[in-house]
């Protein structure tokens, strides 16, 4: 019987939200339909069809983000001229997201993209959009304030706790004095 050093243990790792375990899972499903559909769409019509399809969605989509950028600036300027704050936008945001998914290759991305254009579909997306994020910043609110700093510790493998702080020197700036050291 030989003993060693003993093996380190290692805090154990979070699980994995939901979202990060499906979405990579989701997105390779959705770029086998999107290719599926164009091949099937390039077998029932010729594959300038498709080009031409594609071609379309690509200028569409362009002509969309403009617009809604336009919108959005407008917007923007008008705000600033009254000296009032700029709000959300009126949906310009979902505009453009809808530009940029027509201006992806692919029939399902244009029908959503296409969908996103609809002002009550928008209004709806916007919605949950709303509750969710509010929602969320609740849950992430919900901690107290001990929590955070727990959080922003940085961890060694042995389990102990560094602590310090970051000093960023310009180039040109005079030395500091030395920063007395950091006491548990």
């Amino acid at each position: 019987m030989t003993t060693g050093a003993p093996t380190p243990t290692y805090p154990a790792r979070p699980r994995r939200s939901r979202l990060r375990t499906f979405l990579p899972l989701g997105v390779a499903a959705w770029l086998v339909l999107e290719i599926w559909l164009l091949t099937v769409v390039a077998g029932a019509t010729s594959g300038l069809v498709v080009f031409l399809l594609l071609l379309a969605g690509l200028v569409l989509g362009s002509v969309v983000i403009k617009r809604a950028g336009r919108r959005a600036f407008q917007a923007l300027n008008e705000a600033l001229q009254r000296g009032g704050t700029p709000t959300s936008g009126g949906g310009n945001g979902l505009m453009m997201l809808g530009g940029l998914l027509i201006m992806l290759p692919g029939l399902v991305s244009d029908a959503l993209g296409l969908l996103l254009l609809i002002p009550p579909v928008q209004k709806a997306v916007s919605r949950l959009a709303e509750r969710t994020f509010e929602r969320k910043l609740r849950e992430a609110t919900s901690g107290s304030l001990g929590d955070a700093f727990q959080q922003a510790r940085m961890h060694r493998p042995d389990g102990k706790v560094v602590q310090g702080e970051v000093i960023r020197e310009e180039p040109g700036d005079a030395p500091q004095e030395p920063r007395p050291p950091l006491t548990r």
